[in-house]
């Protein structure tokens, strides 16, 4: 007869599990005890192929109801997102698929222009990159860091894979084609340090699956002011909790979700909310990027004094 109890399930090996009430205490930039970063999914998908969002009943290919409804980001919404976070002086990560270069150039364009942060988002979004074989998938993530270098002059340091898909393989490839830190995991709200094969290292900086759009707006069919008060009420909440120890919260943005006037309306009215605390000296409005940089002096000292 088998033993009811196995033994141990299997593991990813990336990191030890750690519960969040026993960890080492430090500090954001300027004292603020919360990491606060918008993450803006700018994507283009495959005509008449592949995979996407769809806001009614997948039709035939092609399939122009929900390509279009899709399009709309990229013709509208992105543009209204930027006009909103120019306004309430707020960073953004701007998370793009490259395809965007061929597309609309002058979207990623005006997201440097503003100083935000480029993140690598594989080249479309009507793709999946955990279906990749290893020469594959390293191939994607050289051409996406490559172009991005060479169209916008710095290669990215962050990568958030198309759909959250990912292989076994995924971390040890990101550290090997020069990435610092990946955006899949959403395990916990303070980044973690991810061991990989070369010995290299990747952060998790802490990404969303609750508070964006697409899960609760597109499969929870939550409505655009719920969502927006999910925003507030998250970052309250977050914001007392920080008293106790540091945390990062990020929120999820597609420019075809919250850039339909309806739902933005709501959007400002989170985002000021957030940017009163900011200045009020509460949190810190930042970037991915940045939190891991601050992580790595954090290492980097820590690993000095222990020397």
């Amino acid at each position: 007869m088998p033993a009811l109890y196995p033994g141990q399930l299997p593991d990813h090996g990336r990191f030890p599990y750690q519960a969040i009430t026993r960890r080492a205490d430090y500090r954001w930039p300027g004292g603020a005890r919360l990491a606060v970063y918008l993450a803006l999914n700018i994507e283009h998908f495959a005509f008449g192929e592949g995979l996407g969002a769809m806001i009614g009943p997948a039709s035939p290919q092609p399939d122009v109801l929900n390509y279009s409804w899709r399009e709309y980001g990229n013709r509208v919404g992105v543009w209204r997102c930027l006009e909103l976070f120019d306004e309430l002086q707020l960073p953004a990560a701007a998370l793009i698929n490259t395809a965007l270069y061929d597309h609309c150039p002058e979207v990623v364009v005006a997201c440097a222009a503003r100083g935000d942060e480029l993140v690598g988002h594989g080249h479309s979004n009507a793709e999946r990159q955990g279906v990749l074989d290893e020469q594959a998938e390293h191939e994607l993530l050289a051409l996406c860091r490559d172009r991005m270098r060479a169209r916008s002059g710095a290669a990215p340091t962050g990568w958030l894979s198309p759909w959250i898909s990912e292989s076994k393989l995924t971390p040890d490839l990101l550290a090997e084609a020069g990435y610092r830190y990946t955006l899949n995991w959403c395990h916990d709200d303070q980044p973690v340090r991810m061991t990989t094969r070369g010995g290299q290292g990747l952060w998790s900086i802490p990404y969303p699956q609750e508070l964006n759009d697409i899960p609760m707006i597109v499969g929870r069919q939550m409505d655009g002011k719920d969502f927006a008060q999910m925003i507030v009420d998250n970052f309250d909440e977050m914001l007392e909790q920080s008293r106790q120890q540091p945390l990062v919260m990020g929120i999820a943005l597609h420019p075809y979700l919250v850039g339909q006037p309806y739902r933005l309306r709501h959007l400002r009215r989170a985002l000021q909310h957030l940017a009163t605390a900011r200045e009020r000296g509460e949190v810190w409005f930042t970037t991915p990027g940045a939190i891991c940089t601050h992580m790595d002096r954090l290492a980097h000292t820590h690993t000095e004094t222990t020397a």
